[in-house]
């Protein structure tokens, strides 16, 4: 059978420097992620209990159940894919199989079978939701965890890498926005219906989204194989038995300080992202829509900066980005904890600072994590993406996924009210408003600043990182002796 890096055996890149094309391939295999992460982080929660009828404890169960699955499955696709051997490589086959089924996954998520959306059959919609919550994380781990072990694949550059996960958050915060679109336009068309504008929501961004994954793949299997026939060991398989991986991971001092840089920055997002539809509604007293409103400033802000950043980065390194965003972000996600009902201009401006730390959420951790590869990589003198990949969405899963729980259980124990059909919102107890307000302002505050604080002492800096691959590229040129 014809192998396709056949064809570029002799075309490997000069230098690890990467044309306009493969970066907007590779940022646009993020976008459909983004669409389906984007609605899912905003809106599950308020869909589960507003729109589907399911009461606030268990539609915590639901989120926390799908989940813990999809962590769980993380570190089985990452050794998996990181054992893959195919004409395609490790990671592009995942990819291709697993798009179409993420997809239905998605799109079943937002049905609301049988009219079920009344109050009545409670454990018939949790479980329909779990098990389509299972499937829909099996196939996005299947799809996005070997994309996002692409990034040391294409590139060993340690500011190269921090410009092609800008052109991937580009595309990924790009998607986002488009998703808070689809959904207000949506909204527009069918002001009278949400089970009706949720399953439409539903069905096309499921559509608009696997699409990205196959234009990604087209678009970056070139320089995969170009790549790899430069640098073999990085499509090498991995054997080494996964507990001897875990060991090695958890022993990566640098590693575990990206971890927790990352666990404490999306925190901060998703804990504000599933509470803020409960937030505008309840708290500000303000129609639906505006939640897309708020939506598309904070994410539109991230977007215009992610460029900023980038370049501000070659000059102040990683960390001094991380601070300068984080800054402006902490005072804004505290000052939605003392924000009244008739501040809605003051809100909007806070949304705007969110946005410039946001963009840095997205940018730093995920560039840091290659840098930390290549450590284990000299120590060990293997490379193993997919252990590396999946072990920091494990932890942002479980963590993530039992702080919304706890949040949407705080709002059943503080007697939510759940909206009946074609009636304004009630008016929730002032325990209700406390606890919204509490979980979108010091929770996500205190989160940030212990992110500030593992960022300070992060070791590997440019100079680091360069005597890094100083030694690798040593090592490898001793061996061909």
């Amino acid at each position: 059978m014809h192998n396709p890096s056949d064809n570029f055996t002799n075309d490997t890149p000069d230098n690890e420097k990467l044309n306009l094309s493969t970066k907007l391939a590779f940022g646009a295999g993020d976008m459909g992620a983004a669409i389906t992460a984007n609605i899912g982080v905003f809106y599950t929660a308020y869909f589960l209990t507003d729109v589907a009828g399911l009461n606030p404890g268990l539609a915590g169960w639901v989120l926390l159940v799908g989940k813990i699955w999809d962590a769980i499955n993380d570190p089985i696709v990452g050794v998996l894919s990181d054992r893959t051997q195919s004409r395609w490589g490790r990671r592009l086959p995942w990819m291709i199989y697993g798009a179409i089924p993420f997809g239905i996954g998605f799109f079943l998520q937002w049905i609301v079978p049988f009219g079920w959306n009344n109050g009545g059959n409670q454990w018939a919609l949790f479980w329909y939701y779990v098990i389509v919550s299972i499937v829909f994380n099996a196939f996005y781990t299947v799809v996005n965890l070997p994309y996002t072990a692409l990034t040391p694949e294409l590139t060993l550059d340690y500011d190269e890498r921090t410009q092609l996960n800008s052109f991937r958050f580009g595309f990924s915060i790009g998607g986002s926005i488009v998703s808070v679109i689809i959904v207000a336009i949506i909204a527009a068309l069918f002001p009278n219906d949400r089970v009706q504008q949720f399953l439409i929501v539903g069905l096309v961004c499921a559509i608009i989204s696997v699409i990205p994954i196959y234009l990604c793949v087209w678009g970056v299997r070139d320089r995969v194989f170009a790549v790899a026939s430069q640098h073999p060991e990085v499509e090498e398989a991995v054997t080494v038995p996964l507990w001897q991986q875990l060991k090695v991971v958890l022993t990566n001092v640098p590693f575990l300080y990206v971890i927790g840089i990352y666990l404490c920055s999306w925190l901060g997002v998703q804990l504000t992202a599933a509470i803020i539809p409960y937030f505008v509604v309840s708290w500000m007293r303000l129609p639906d829509a505006v939640t897309a409103q708020v939506i598309l400033a904070v994410q539109g802000t991230a977007l215009a900066m992610l460029y900023v950043w980038s370049a501000v980065s070659k000059r102040v390194g990683k960390r001094g980005v991380y601070f300068m965003g984080m800054g402006l972000w902490i005072i804004a996600q505290a000052g939605l904890f003392f924000l009244q009902p008739d501040q809605v201009t003051l809100m909007f401006v806070l949304a705007v600072m969110a946005g410039f730390g946001v963009s840095t959420a997205y940018l730093i951790p995920w560039s840091m994590l290659p840098d930390v590869i290549e450590l284990d990589e000299l120590k060990t003198g293997q490379r193993r993406e997919g252990i590396y990949y999946s072990f920091v969405v494990l932890l942002q899963k479980v963590c993530l996924a039992i702080a919304v729980f706890l949040v949407l259980k705080s709002l059943d124990w503080a007697g939510y009210l759940k909206p009946i059909a074609n009636n304004p919102p009630p008016i929730q107890p002032d325990s209700v408003l406390f606890a919204i307000r509490f979980a979108i302002g010091p929770l996500p505050t205190i989160a940030l600043i212990f992110g500030l604080i593992l960022t300070y002492f992060y070791p590997i800096t440019r100079e680091v990182h360069a005597e890094i691959l100083l030694k690798l590229r040593e090592r490898k040129l001793g061996n061909r002796d």
